[in-house]
């Protein structure tokens, strides 16, 4: 068994000193886990062709059962891509978009998608609408300015077609209202697509209950799944609707019926989930490592509680308290809605004792060097990383509660970033960096 905090602590790999505040970024592996991803590694290089061929497609079934039971969804729903941007693109870049049909997105929406979004409008007869607003709102506004956005487009004579929100917002890491939203997707028969980044080992899920048209979500971040590696669902009632893998690769069935030489054994295995077995020569190794990831979280011990609740009740937990103890120490506050619904996740957002107009004017460019310069500080002067958000004109700082933290540590982070937001207004930013380098 291993306890949250100092214990879980030791089985990641981090470098000594380097407290990793920002999980919620790129994630973190136990060394057990990555030690799997190796032994496949080495697997693929002992015999690559037996290997690629005909072990990888195997183990790959196993890791496809074991994510789809953690996600209570049909095994047959579930195949893996790198990333939640690469299944987000999967979506979009296969509907065969018509004059006016429109694609209904939130402000909040992660910028790689966003930017996605605008290529598909670019190259597409597809329109985009972008729901504005700024945190904190309520779960009500969010639900009713969909509503508004769908009916006035109707109105306009257009035809919303598909949804894009989150689990879990990015930048800032708050949590959205994604069961109601989906909900009212049915209602108003728009499809939904969910970037879900930020849910699967962060949040319950129950897909089958749930049941949206499309949903990613990265197992590397709070899954503990080595990078990159995602699980991308889709209903039965939707696969035909993907009929390409990015890159297009063997899986792909032209329309015509035309013969196509696919170099690879016959499968058996259903026309959507063959398609995502192989996509081109790469390093798939973190796709077989769910098995591990689920048994390592299984050890996992905290306040009488064990695996899935531990973990979730303790990052939870310390997510709340990290917040509490540096908008204490810095003198602010947390961002939450008058419900308390947005910091029902693992980030906590703390605004910074910073006035953008006395130091930047209103000016984005100046905005964003002073928060790049505030992030490369704490990551060469103070082994860390925090993730900087310029938000509803003030600078917020997202910490993620992670079973490998402790409140000590958000002491810490306080006492730091009061010292670097006095640098900040003394106008260190707009000079030359002087200081230790990682």
């Amino acid at each position: 068994m291993i306890n949250c905090g100092e214990d879980a602590a030791k089985q990641f790999g981090f470098l000594q000193g380097y407290r990793n505040l920002n999980h919620g970024s790129f994630g973190a592996t136990p060394t057990a886990v990555r030690s799997v991803a190796r032994y496949y590694q080495d697997r693929s290089e002992a015999c690559p062709d037996a290997f690629i061929r005909y072990e990888y497609p195997q183990q790959l079934d196993v890791s496809r059962e074991a994510v789809a039971k953690y996600l209570h969804a049909p095994v047959e729903t579930c195949v893996f891509v790198n990333n939640a941007s690469i299944g987000v693109n999967t979506v979009l870049r296969n509907i065969v978009w018509e004059p006016k049909d429109v694609i209904i997105y939130f402000a909040t929406i992660y910028g790689a998608c966003e930017k996605t979004v605008s290529y598909i409008v670019e190259t597409t007869p597809a329109e985009a609408h972008k729901i504005e607003y700024t945190y904190p709102v309520s779960d009500d506004y969010l639900c009713d300015a969909f509503e508004k956005a769908v009916k006035g487009l109707r109105k306009q004579g257009k035809n919303p077609r598909l949804a894009i929100f989150d689990t879990i917002v990015s930048l800032p890491g708050v949590r959205m209202p994604f069961q109601r939203l989906t909900a009212l997707c049915k209602q108003h028969s728009v499809l939904s697509c969910i970037d879900g980044a930020h849910g699967i080992g962060q949040i319950p899920l129950n897909l089958s209950e749930l049941d949206p048209d499309f949903f990613v979500s990265n197992c590397h971040k709070w899954l503990y799944v080595p990078r990159g590696c995602a699980v991308f669902y889709v209903p039965v009632r939707n696969q035909e609707m993907m009929r390409s893998t990015l890159p297009t690769s063997h899986g792909f069935l032209p329309r015509d019926g035309a013969g196509i030489n696919n170099p690879l054994p016959p499968t058996g295995k259903s026309a959507f989930v063959t398609n995502f077995e192989f996509v081109g020569t790469m390093d798939d190794s973190p796709y077989l490592c769910i098995p591990a990831a689920l048994e390592w979280r299984s050890q996992i011990r905290w306040d009488g509680k064990q695996g899935e609740e531990a973990i979730m009740g303790y990052c939870s937990r310390l997510a709340g308290r990290s917040g509490e103890i540096v908008s204490g120490i810095l003198g602010t506050e947390v961002l939450e809605n008058g419900e308390g619904t947005l910091g029902n996740c693992n980030f906590s957002n703390v605004r910074l004792p910073l006035s953008s107009y006395h130091l930047a004017g209103g000016d984005v460019a100046t905005i964003a060097t002073i928060g790049q310069w505030i992030a490369k500080t704490l990551v060469e002067d103070h082994k860390t990383f925090i993730a900087i958000i310029y938000h509803g004109g003030s600078w917020w700082m997202r910490m993620s509660g992670q079973v490998y933290l402790t409140e000590e540590d958000f002491e810490w982070a306080g006492r730091i970033l009061a010292a670097v937001c006095k640098r900040v207004e003394k106008g260190e930013w707009k000079g030359p960096r002087i200081g230790p380098k990682l």
